[in-house]
């Protein structure tokens, strides 16, 4: 389900009004279960190895789909046009205005795979950087979307041997950049009786850096120590060497949880390989902190290190959309709040995390070289999803601007848009807006403009 705040400046220029509005993705699959009054399709990803392949199989045999299109992950912007994704599927164009659900969007016919969650707009082109993985060869696919949204200008199969479940990519003014992480997806697994997702710690990760029109063999590949990721930060290009940010972890709370009756309470997983005993891990083997590697295209040498500490694991990174691919100074995260998560499956966050790029600390960690961070913490039983940074118009520095975000008391039951001034970013919000009724914990939150809202 979408949510949507709008905000409307009187023509007097000095008052605000501010609306809501929610509505569900009315996809394909949603309006087929819709007119059968009922669930249809069987989980695929999570349970018993055996339950999966019958899932599959009963979900294509029926629908001719192996999972229903959930459309919940992010909403982007095009040319105009904005979209609502998940990367098991293609995007549903949205009418900003009025949260209608139009087409889904194929480029003209020419991408016929999943769709990345996370497509990314290259810096002086406009044009679009989208990717999608799959279970079947090809496993993963790069394409270019024209800057006026009418064509994939580019598509290029990099050839991978596994179905690396990489959730973002990476663009600066010349390259696009893939991460290729030991989480995969493997169907042969779970005709073995194993995982359909895994993650395997003792093999390979690299990070792939390729000309925006390259190809498997123009990509050079960079490789590195294992991680789990899902969010990079920002990607861009100094002298010889691209740099890529990313929230990096050691290990993944993926393939799934001690599920409990309620999925929400389950706890963190006991990591097991297919034939090893399963072992508790410590928390911070699941931390996500901010992390950086510089990849030197001329000498083929990375280097890598941690930029924030270990006290906070952070999640949903987001920067000024302006400095995407470009070399920025701030960047920013939700914080997860462990005493609200104790040691569950799904975190919840507790506040904000602002970095300051090139600012280091005075804190002394092996292996890191920490940049100066402030925090906006909630109150006591707050927690925040959906998270945008909101430029001011005509501002003259990179956080002239502010972090908006949803949040829920779970105490009160009652749900806000906080409004941060990112310049003061330890101060109370500017503004708190109470909603009538609850909106639920989200995933990624993005900032349409006045004009764009206009346009649709």
């Amino acid at each position: 389900m979408l949510h949507a705040v709008y905000f409307t400046k009187s023509s007097a220029g000095h008052l605000w009004s501010v609306s809501y509005a929610s509505r569900y993705v009315q996809s394909e699959t949603l309006e087929l279960e819709t007119a059968r009054h009922k669930p249809c399709f069987l989980p695929a990803v999570e349970g018993d190895s055996a339950a999966i392949v019958a899932a599959y199989v009963f979900n294509y045999l029926r629908f001719g789909k192996v999972s229903k299109d959930i459309s919940n992950t992010n909403v982007f912007e095009h040319s105009g046009r904005v979209f609502a994704v998940a990367e098991n599927s293609l995007p549903y164009e949205i009418c900003v205005g009025s949260l209608d659900t139009r087409d889904a969007w194929d480029v003209g016919g020419e991408w016929d795979r999943p769709f990345t969650a996370h497509p990314k707009v290259a810096p002086g082109s406009g044009e679009l950087v989208i990717f999608g993985t799959d279970a079947k060869k090809p496993f993963l696919v790069v394409g270019v979307v024209s800057a006026d949204g009418t064509k994939l200008k580019h598509r290029a199969d990099l050839k991978l041997d596994r179905c690396t479940l990489c959730h973002d990519i990476g663009v600066t003014p010349k390259h696009n950049v893939i991460m290729d992480i030991p989480l995969t997806m493997d169907v042969g697994r779970i005709v073995k009786g194993g995982q359909l997702i895994q993650f395997e710690k003792e093999s390979y990760a690299r990070i792939g850096v390729m000309p925006r029109y390259g190809d498997a063999d123009s990509a050079v590949w960079f490789d590195v120590e294992p991680f789990c990721m899902f969010h990079l930060v920002n990607c861009f290009e100094e002298g010889d060497e691209v740099v890529v940010q990313a929230l990096r972890s050691p290990d993944s709370i993926i393939p799934g949880s001690t599920i409990a009756l309620d999925k929400l309470d389950s706890e963190m997983p006991e990591v097991a390989g297919d034939d090893k005993p399963a072992k508790r891990p410590t928390a911070e083997e699941f931390f996500f902190r901010l992390y950086q590697w510089r990849l030197n295209l001329r000498t083929r040498s990375v280097s890598g290190e941690y930029l924030s500490g270990t006290d906070y694991s952070l999640e949903f990174p987001i920067i000024s959309s302006q400095y995407t691919g470009l070399q920025h100074r701030y960047a920013y995260a939700q914080v997860v709040d462990s005493c609200g998560n104790c040691g569950k499956v799904n975190p919840k966050y507790g506040g904000f995390a602002k970095f300051y790029l090139d600012e280091r600390s005075n804190a002394e960690i092996p292996g890191a070289s920490l940049v100066k961070t402030q925090y906006h913490w909630l109150g006591k039983h707050e927690f925040c999803s959906g998270a945008s940074f909101v430029p001011r118009a005509g501002g003259s520095h990179e956080d002239d601007g502010w972090v908006v975000s949803f949040v829920h008391d779970e105490e009160t039951n009652t749900s806000q848009v906080h409004i941060v001034d990112a310049k003061r970013f330890e101060d109370a919000p500017v503004a708190k807006i109470t909603f009538p009724r609850r909106v639920p914990y989200g995933f990624h939150g993005t900032f349409v403009s006045k004009k764009m809202n206009d346009v649709m």
